[in-house]
């Protein structure tokens, strides 16, 4: 058994998704991230940078301690080891889904979640902050648009790398891009991993318990969200 320390995002999403994808048995631990659930001393131990989401694998290959994974590029890599699902074994396959991967958790999830940040979450307009994430983010779809090109998925065969680049591609709309126009290879990628059972059933998990996203957050939240660093309330 498997826990997952989740609240539905796109970086949450990653980690339902793949278990889902890879039908794993888990539990959700809910983790309010809108009321500091990710500050408590509890989740820290599992997730020291505070972030959500989280794994506890009760049932680590080769036996002994559970082990606990923080940071989604990890986990996705330590559930495809485990599993042996969704990520090559030969070596040129297995680092271009690595290297794809690294690509989204370094450039794709920060950057359009820094303009998203700016453009849905900003207390007043900061005209540098919207043209520099901007720009950034049309030059990343430019780059998975281009890669996409005569490819089914990333890598050819869908992998852990789709997995992490679909859940931020789902922000697309209420960011203001049009895919269909600007980037229809990412469209029609997209559209084929929306089709997948697994993935459907992924973004799925903790449709009841989400509230962030649902509309813009009151400043008590977006504190919360936003700060680096918080003493919970007694």
């Amino acid at each position: 058994m498997i826990d997952l320390h989740y609240w539905p995002t796109p970086n949450g999403w990653k980690v339902s998704i793949c278990l889902e994808e890879m039908e794993l048995d888990y539990k959700v631990v809910p983790v309010n991230i809108g009321k500091g659930d990710q500050f408590k001393p509890e989740f820290l131990t599992i997730s020291p940078n505070n972030r959500m989401p989280a794994i506890v694998d009760h049932d680590p290959v080769g036996g002994g301690e559970p082990i606990s994974v923080f940071e989604t590029g990890a986990i996705l890599l330590y559930l495809a080891e485990k599993t042996g699902q969704f990520l090559p074994s030969d070596p040129r396959g297995k680092s271009e889904v690595t290297a794809w991967l690294m690509w989204q958790m370094g450039g794709l999830g920060p950057m359009l979640g820094q303009y998203g940040h700016f453009k849905l979450y900003a207390p007043e307009p900061v005209p540098y902050g919207l043209k520099r994430y901007g720009d950034e983010a049309n030059r990343l779809y430019a780059v998975l648009n281009d890669r996409l090109e005569g490819r089914e998925y990333i890598c050819n065969e869908y992998s852990i790398a789709d997995m992490a680049c679909w859940p931020w591609v789902v922000t697309n709309k209420g960011q203001g891009f049009d895919l269909a126009k600007d980037y229809p290879n990412v469209r029609t990628w997209y559209d084929r991993c929306k089709e997948r059972p697994g993935l459907r059933r992924g973004y799925d998990v903790g449709r009841d318990i989400r509230t962030i996203g649902t509309g813009k957050p009151d400043k008590k939240t977006l504190d919360v969200l936003f700060s680096a660093r918080r003493k919970l309330d007694k």
